[in-house]
């Protein structure tokens, strides 16, 4: 078995948060417990994805907000954001009161791009501005730049008052309001090019990789995955310390029922012809699910160009699996396959 460079340092998930339509709250409940679950494994972080018109979380800032109630130390984060549905002001303060509010915790990651079936929701998100929108990464420079206190406003100083028993006078701040010391160093930029990750890179950010890359240099996911990685600390102020973190699908089986790992075979098989070609106009590339022993995936892993070159991961959780798959999945994960990775559950750490 080829060993990587070093042990892994962070381990985190990833997962979509479904729901039923009839019974919402159910679902985000789920969510919440399979959150605190994560805490109380051990895990360095939890992750949600973000979904719009679907069944699915639409608001993981405002789920993470009840997630910081209910747990202590876990960092939490977005993976991600697509900010072509988001206005970057409002949502810089969003970021920096759930930051504020979960104690420094917040990992906000983004993504570029116009909204997915653009055509068919842009009368209903910019029914005044949708062709004069820009969808490129100025829409992150404003983000980062609201969120790291740079003035969003010619304006400050003393709005009025109210006449009440005790005089109250408004003050008006130049930035976005609360100010969220630490924030702007925990920003991610979510990307699948060689060029957002220069840009990630260029603009300080920290980078998320998934499961899905574009096809540019190679064919070999793994390979492109890895020219990543290194194209973005290469462009990185702290170069080699610039944090990466990879999301892939790991299944282990170690504890599950013959019922489980049936179910879950027949998920990856499934999905594994479109790991063969790149797919679309795109020429987009999908990493295969990892389903076997924490032994079997761990081998995998170290065999895997990109991840032997990486320290954090956030392992995705399928999305169409039942409460108990996910609390079987992740007790593998933190119990078994991350120890098998070098990793220490962060009860443990000093």
């Amino acid at each position: 078995m080829p060993l990587p460079s070093q042990p892994l340092r962070k381990l985190g998930f990833l997962t979509i948060g479904l729901f039923d339509e009839a019974d919402p709250r159910k679902g985000h409940e789920s969510t919440l417990e399979i959150i605190r679950l994560g805490e109380r494994l051990g895990f360095d972080s939890a992750w949600l994805r973000h979904r719009h018109l679907q069944y699915g979380i639409s608001s993981p800032v405002a789920v993470l907000a009840a997630a910081s109630q209910r747990t202590t130390r876990i960092e939490l984060g977005t993976a991600v954001i697509p900010l072509g549905w988001e206005n970057p002001l409002r949502l810089a303060e969003d970021l920096a009161t759930v930051d504020i509010l979960s104690g420094g915790r917040l990992n906000p990651g983004v993504s570029v791009g116009p909204p997915m079936h653009y055509d068919q929701v842009k009368q209903a998100l910019y029914p005044d501005t949708a062709d004069a929108e820009d969808f490129g990464y100025d829409r992150v420079a404003r983000l980062l730049d609201f969120v790291r206190g740079k003035p969003a406003t010619d304006f400050s100083g003393v709005e009025g008052f109210e006449a009440t028993r005790q005089p109250h006078i408004e003050y008006s701040s130049d930035r976005v309001q609360p100010h969220a010391p630490g924030l702007g160093r925990r920003l991610w930029y979510g990307g699948g090019s060689l060029r957002s990750a220069q840009w990630a890179g260029e603009h300080s950010m920290n980078f998320l990789t998934s499961s899905v890359v574009k096809a540019e240099e190679s064919e070999d996911f793994a390979e492109v995955q890895l020219s990543h990685v290194r194209a973005f600390r290469a462009h990185h102020p702290d170069g080699d310390r610039a944090r990466v973190s990879q999301g892939l699908v790991v299944i282990p089986t170690d504890s599950a029922s013959a019922e489980q790992r049936a179910k879950y075979e027949a998920y990856a098989e499934k999905r594994l012809p479109r790991t063969a070609t790149p797919q679309g106009p795109a020429r987009l590339m999908f990493a295969p699910d990892l389903v076997g022993t924490s032994a079997e995936i761990a081998e995998r892993l170290y065999a895997h160009a990109a991840f032997r070159e990486i320290e954090e991961v956030a392992f995705a959780l399928p999305f169409t699996f039942e409460h108990d798959d996910y609390v079987q999945i992740l007790t593998d994960i933190a119990t078994r396959l991350g120890p098998a990775l070098g990793w220490q559950a962060s009860a443990q750490q000093g």
